[in-house]
């Protein structure tokens, strides 16, 4: 089951992964730390069901992947 784009998993479906954000990349981009030695890169996810994310290095995030590219994701939420 996906959302209307077809890319990525409906919110608690295969596909959310926890991680800790290890570095920011340009553009708003984050590499991710999953598995303790996989590295994805993922985007803060927005909308207006959202609100804001304030990222820095060493956050435990929520992070879903996408079906086609699982080396690419959006970070959901913060894990507190």
């Amino acid at each position: 089951m996906t959302t209307g784009d077809g890319k990525w998993p409906v919110a608690g479906r295969e596909g959310r992964v926890e991680g800790i954000v290890v570095a920011q990349a340009p553009s708003g981009l984050y590499q991710v730390e999953i598995d303790g030695t996989r590295r994805i890169l993922a985007h803060a996810a927005s909308g207006a069901d959202r609100n804001f994310l304030r990222l820095i290095v060493g956050d435990r995030v929520a992070v879903e992947l996408t079906k086609r590219d699982r080396t690419r994701g959006r970070i959901v939420g913060k894990i507190v």
